[in-house]
Formats: structure tokens, sequence, C-alpha cells
């Protein structure tokens, strides 16, 4: 409500207020909004709005402003706010870059387990035929095979899977079977070094014309990689040895690249494997049972229990039958045959991320992988270790740091283990 005022001055009133001006109940003046007539009176109002003015003393009667004081404690408090929200955001964003890293690895390496799994499994597994596979195996027997590999291993063998087919070759050549290998270049000067590459290279029919300068499948006494032992050439014993079909396998001084091959896992710098051994019975003495055990030689070399010598008709000057021994080669365990003893190869990988990969030097990758001729820090397969031991022994080492990693690295590089199970062998010969 307005108080309602004559345009009639006042006593000690020193100056007048127009007639279309009233004051407002809170201290303002409000002015009438109308026409006013030629006496001077307000005539009737027609549209128009009633608004108020505050007064300069009004003005100056406001509320009073905050002090210093209150403004230092308002800027302290939005600081400390801004503080704590900035340490949030910057720990939600670690763990959530973490969170990626980690679902990359993952996601290349069961793509990469995956091809492996079906690698192994359509593996070709017959007594003819050779492997590339890592040994420890030392004698007796004499001449058995004992293909060492420290650090990063290497396998080679056949698998009924699609290759690389040789050009030129047309499908009624391309037979069903390719050369499969697996290795973590080592070459530096190659774009795929320190990277795992697969080689899979489809082989022709053996009745292919020899004209296409293509290496079908080739069987014993032909090696696949690296010389043959005489235990496991065929009886009788071949007079000359024969050069293997694909040396660039196992070649000592690594090629940039091997033919028909790639890149299938760009992040894992460590590649290990062995075996798991069947239990089995032992077929000299019956009695004997072998349980399951792991194993760095592709087979069983328990299983060596010769019989006794026996006295056979052998013609002397005396007429005395000689005892003759068995030959070791005959009676124990002394090569792949065909994979006989494995019941599962046992892979495992380390792998960085690419964003963790910048903050580590080639020396210290290969310082973890053995690349630079020491015994590598993610140390290799030893005899008697139980299951998941070199997966512990792998986190351990990371964690221990001896290569001197920056914590951001150690903490992108992540370590997989995968049994891949064969089937039985199709084909043995005695």
């Amino acid at each position: 409500m307005c108080d309602h005022e004559t345009t009639r001055p006042r006593v000690n009133q020193t100056r007048s207020r127009p007639e279309n001006m009233q004051r407002c109940s809170h201290g303002a003046v409000r002015r009438r909004s109308g026409r006013i007539g030629s006496n001077g009176v307000n005539a009737p109002q027609g549209r128009g709005y009633t608004f108020c003015e505050l007064a300069f003393s009004s003005r100056l009667n406001a509320s009073a402003a905050f002090t210093l004081a209150e403004l230092a404690v308002t800027v302290g408090v939005l600081v400390l706010l801004v503080f704590l929200a900035t340490q949030l955001l910057k720990s939600a964003a670690t763990v959530t870059t973490l969170g990626h890293k980690q679902m990359d690895a993952d996601s290349q390496t069961r793509q990469l387990l995956d091809r492996m799994a079906i690698d192994f499994a359509q593996m070709v597994k017959r007594s003819d035929v050779d492997y590339y596979l890592k040994s420890s195996a030392t004698p007796p027997p004499t001449g058995v095979r004992n293909l060492l590999q420290p650090g990063n291993d290497t396998i080679a063998f056949y698998s009924t899977v699609p290759g690389y087919y040789p050009s030129p070759s047309t499908s009624t050549q391309q037979g069903p079977l390719s050369l499969v290998a697996y290795r973590v270049n080592s070459n530096s000067t190659s774009p795929s070094y320190n990277k795992l590459e697969r080689m899979g290279k489809g082989l022709v029919w053996n009745a292919v014309s020899s004209s296409t300068t293509q290496t079908p499948v080739v069987f014993m006494p032909i090696p696949l990689a690296s010389p043959l032992p005489i235990p496991e050439l065929p009886v009788p014993t071949p007079t000359a040895t024969s050069t293997p079909a694909w040396s660039e396998i196992a070649s000592p001084s690594p090629s940039p690249s091997w033919s028909d091959s790639e890149v299938v896992g760009p992040q894992v710098f460590r590649f290990e494997y062995y075996y798991l051994l069947k239990g089995q019975t032992d077929p000299i003495n019956p009695g004997t049972t072998y349980p399951p055990i792991f194993s760095d030689t592709p087979w069983d070399r328990r299983i060596c229990a010769c019989p006794s010598p026996t006295p056979i008709a052998t013609p002397t000057p005396t007429g005395t039958p000689i005892a003759t021994p068995t030959p070791p080669s005959v009676c124990c365990h002394v090569a792949p045959e065909g994979m006989q003893d494995v019941a599962a190869v046992v892979v495992d990988i380390a792998v960085i991320d690419p964003k963790s990969r910048v903050l580590v030097t080639d020396a210290q990758l290969k310082r973890l992988n053995g690349a630079d001729g020491s015994p590598p820090v993610l140390v290799d397969f030893a005899a008697g270790m139980a299951p998941g031991q070199l997966l512990a022994q792998w986190r351990a080492a990371l964690d221990a740091n001896t290569a001197g990693l920056v914590p951001q690295a150690i903490s992108g590089i992540r370590v997989y283990e995968r049994y891949m199970y064969l089937s039985p062998p199709t084909l043995l010969t005695p």
C-alpha cells in the first residue's frame, strides 16, 4: 500500500512533489501512470502501468557488503573444493586409463591364444613327420635330441589350417596342410622386433610338379628345421643326412622376418612353452604307473625300461648263443613320435600395452626376455616346477624390478598362461 498525499505543500517542506508521484510504504516513490488534464488534475487513468522508483536515500540505507574476512574464507573454501574435485578427477582418470590398458591387453591376448589353440588342435600327430620343438634331453641314449632355447622359444609343426600358398599355384595344387611356427622376432633391424610372429606357410600336394619350386610336406628322415639325431632316424639308418626343409625357422642369426609370416602379437615380448606329459603305464613293466608331470622335453624319459638281454641263435665258432641287448632307441621313448606322450602344450606369454611400451627401452626389454644373451629376468621353465609356478615367478620378478623399469611401465605388463590340449596321435609307426 502506498500513502496518498495531496499536492498542497506542507509546512517546512522545501520542495514539492509532483501530483503524479506517491510515496510507497517501503520508502520508494511511485509514479502514477496516466494523463494530466489542462487544469492540473489527473485525468482518468487509461492504459498504462505503475512502478516504484527507489529514492537515493534508500540506496544509501541498503544492507552492508561482505567483509574482507568473509571473502577470504569463501575463497579458501572454494579453492579447497576445487582441489578435492581435481584429485577426484585425477584418480578417476588413472583408474580409467589402467582399466583401458588392461582391456586392450586382454583383448589382444585372447585373440592370440585362440589362434594358437586352433593351430595346436589341428596339429598333425604322426611319427613319420618331424617337429621343431625345444628339448633339454641328455643321453642316454647317445644322440638324443637336445634343443635348448634360452629366452624366447620357437616352435614349428604341421597343422590342418589354411596358410599363405605359393604363387603361382592353383586351388587344385594347394594341399590342406600348412607349416605353422611361432617366435618373438629378435632381429633389431626388423619392423617386428620384439613382437610375436606366426608363420602360416601353405603347402602344396606332394604330387605337384617341382617346377613350382615349392616344398610340400616332408616325411622322415627329412627334418623340418634342424638335423635329426640318430635315435630319431628310421631303421635302417640312411647313409646320408638329409638337409632340413625349412632351415630359416632354426637359423641362429634370425632373418628380419620369416617368409609367409605376419605379426600376431604386437604387444607380446616374451614367449615360453613347456609340456604336460600324460600319466601312463610302463609298457615293459605293467606294474609301474607314472603320474602326469610337467617337462621341457616332448617325450616321457621315464619310459626307458629295456628288457634284459636274451640269448638268440647267432652262429659262432663255438656254437654258443650270444646275448644281444635291445637298443635303447627301440625300447625307450627318445623322440616326439607323433607327440604320443604329450597331453598339452602350456604356453606362457608376457604382454606390454603400447602406452607403457614407450616408457621401456629396447635394452630393458632385452633384459626381461633374455635377448641380451644373459639369463632372462622372466625366467625359463625348469624341471620340477608346479602348475602356475612359472607365471608366479614372472610376477615376482616384475615386482622386484631388477631391470629398472618405471612403475607406470610395470603396471602395464601382464602375463598369461593357457593349456593347448592335443588329441591322440593318428599314426604311430613301429
